[in-house]
């Protein structure tokens, strides 16, 4: 009995390892270092994935209110997308919390994420024109800075390279840092409109797909619904999926949210953000069986 009961429990070990493992980058790189403080980019490949293909790349920005978060929010997503072909990347980027900063760092971080990405294809196996630039909550929002604000860029970089990346795709994004959105208090009075996305949008942004809740009490569905009308009204191209009932985080993954008993919002949000990497040409529509589950 005593033997069951310890070839049990290692079984059991052994099944969340699997499952962990599943989920564990293929290698961490540093693409910015600011005093002694390095940020990671946690990478994710296709199998076989060589330096000499030309796959097209993700880089997603976890959210926690430009304060505090983990990269790990993301882990679920950049495999699965990996497993369909792309190079996904899950950034860290820094925030009130363990660094002091504020949302101003944290874009200039997700652009210098974008640009090192964009500067290091090559070697990376990627194409350098089909990067996209994504993320949830204040991650969403620095990444929508990546397409959207001009400036905020770090001093010394080479802004030869450019830090935007071709397509967008955010979810339940910050899009208005005024009394009308979230994170005023945050970014200050007098700057409440230096990196709201909602008061930039002009001709030429990247193709975005918004994916928000309706019921979101942190960011307001009006915010997301007026971004949508300002992108059409500037000739861009803006896919707007609304998410009926759904409050902030709804697009979380079962591997960072494992109490989640109700995973079919979670394979929505896949499903609909596969289809726009289709749409754009990023992907085909051969993805196997097993990514559709991830």
């Amino acid at each position: 009995m005593k033997t069951m009961i310890v070839f049990v429990g290692l079984v059991l070990f052994c099944n969340r390892c699997l499952v962990a493992d599943d989920f564990t980058p293929d290698r961490v790189v540093t693409y910015k270092t600011v005093g002694d403080v390095e940020l990671k980019l946690h990478v994710f490949e296709p199998t076989g994935h060589q330096t000499s293909d030309k796959a097209p790349a993700i880089v997603f920005f976890f959210g926690g209110g430009w304060a505090g978060g983990d990269p790990k929010q993301f882990f679920q997503q950049a495999r699965s997308l990996a497993d369909d072909g792309m190079v996904a990347f899950s950034a860290d980027y820094r925030v009130k919390s363990r660094n002091k900063t504020t949302p101003f760092e944290s874009v200039k971080d997700a652009k210098s994420a974008v640009r090192w990405i964009r500067s290091h294809a090559a070697e990376l196996g990627i194409d350098p024109e089909k990067i996209v630039a994504s993320g949830g909550s204040a991650g969403g929002h620095i990444a929508a800075c990546t397409g959207v604000i001009q400036g905020e860029e770090e001093a010394g970089e080479d802004l030869t390279v450019s830090s935007r990346p071709n397509a967008m795709i955010l979810y339940n994004p910050v899009l208005d840092t005024t009394a009308k959105g979230y994170g005023l208090s945050k970014v200050g009075e007098t700057r409440q409109t230096d990196i709201s996305p909602c008061h930039h949008v002009g001709p030429g942004i990247v193709p975005t797909l918004l994916l928000h809740g309706t019921a979101d009490t942190t960011v307001p569905f009006e915010n997301a619904e007026r971004f949508a009308r300002l992108m059409d009204a500037a000739g861009n191209q803006c896919q707007l999926e609304a998410f009926e009932g759904q409050n902030h985080g709804f697009f979380n993954s079962p591997f960072f949210r494992p109490k989640t008993k109700d995973t079919s919002i979670y394979k929505q949000v896949m499903q609909k953000t596969r289809a726009f990497l289709v749409s754009r040409g990023y992907l085909d529509d051969s993805t196997s069986s097993k990514s559709k589950q991830k």
